[in-house]
């Protein structure tokens, strides 16, 4: 990665770059919460945690990057090693921890990056060692001090890897939250669209209670979803899986849980409520499916680091076929 880094500053490879790995057409552009999108494919959070690659990951053609998840201050995260490589299953199990330098660094790469198109979101967590009854106090910090550098934001309370984390799902502490953010955004001069990002191991009752808090709190959206702790139906032998031992399930076997939680949240919310679709996009036709359920963007990560740079430009292009087809 920080080859492509040093390779972008070159004079015009950035251009270069993004010709040969990205897709653009015009029909691609997407406009939702007030904001436009070149195309509707983006990086999920967890890729850039820090902000550092924004300007090389744009030129493998995406609309959008969402950095983060950021805290209030550092955190090395948890003990290595926490990411594995599910081949067999097309997958990884992490549980890197939140794991970052602190929001002041983000703060201080995303300021330097010159204006773009690009659309850049900013994922925010809490510090491990901070309670839950006070976490507001950190959602609130990183909201604060990104809110100048950042199109939209996303609460995430949703990562498996942070324990007590997914308790702030509950209908209280997930209303103190949102509410607070919310009083913070009215008082600005500008507003940002503000999401949710969901688990996909919440029932159909305990997303009837998130969706519940979002109504009440007016949000724009909710990425559905984050990762699971499902072993359902893996491939990989399952003592390999015994000696992983606990993280968070991205890839492929996502897929039909993120199909499931985006075809009720879309049922049960108006048409302009946004939902980014995220999980197990490894082909185009994957795109296309959490598109059908619902969703009016999207995000991969795992399905890089199987299907390699090209994935964006081939997802855009089918989009974009269809969209044509269909005009």
């Amino acid at each position: 990665m920080d080859q492509l880094s040093l390779l972008v500053k070159l004079p015009g490879m950035a251009g270069i770059l993004k010709q040969f790995w990205g897709f653009q057409d015009e029909i691609l552009t997407t406009k939702r919460m007030g904001l436009e999108f070149t195309n509707p494919v983006g990086l999920a959070a967890g890729f850039d945690k820090n902000g550092s690659y924004v300007p090389s990951m744009s030129t493998l053609g995406f609309g959008f990057i969402e950095a983060g998840t950021v805290t209030p201050r550092p955190q090395p995260g948890n003990d290595l090693p926490r990411l594995f490589r599910l081949p067999s299953d097309q997958a990884l199990i992490n549980r890197m921890g939140f794991n970052n330098r602190g929001v002041d660094i983000l703060v201080e790469h995303l300021s330097a990056l010159k204006p773009s198109p690009l659309v850049v979101g900013g994922n925010i967590g809490k510090n491990k060692i901070t309670p839950n009854a006070e976490a507001v106090n950190d959602y609130l910090t990183c909201f604060k001090k990104l809110y100048d550098h950042v199109d939209y934001f996303v609460v995430n309370v949703s990562s498996p890897n942070t324990p007590g984390l997914r308790s702030l799902q509950e209908k209280k502490p997930l209303s103190e939250i949102l509410s607070t953010l919310q009083t913070y955004k009215k008082s600005q001069s500008r507003s940002r669209p503000l999401l949710l990002k969901i688990s996909p191991d919440l029932s159909f009752s305990q997303l009837d209670d998130v969706l519940e808090v979002v109504s009440d709190q007016k949000l724009d959206g909710l990425i559905a979803t984050n990762t699971t702790l499902s072993r359902d139906d893996l491939k990989t032998d399952p003592q390999k899986l015994l000696r992983i031992g606990q993280g968070g399930l991205s890839g492929a076997p996502l897929h039909q849980l993120a199909c499931k939680s985006i075809a009720y949240v879309r049922k049960h919310s108006p048409k302009d409520f946004t939902i980014i679709g995220v999980g197990g996009v490894q082909h185009p036709d994957d795109a296309l499916r959490l598109m059908d359920q619902g969703a009016d963007l999207l995000q991969l990560y795992t399905g890089l680091i199987y299907q390699g740079p090209n994935l964006v430009g081939q997802i855009n292009r089918t989009i974009a076929e269809l969209r044509r087809r269909d005009s």
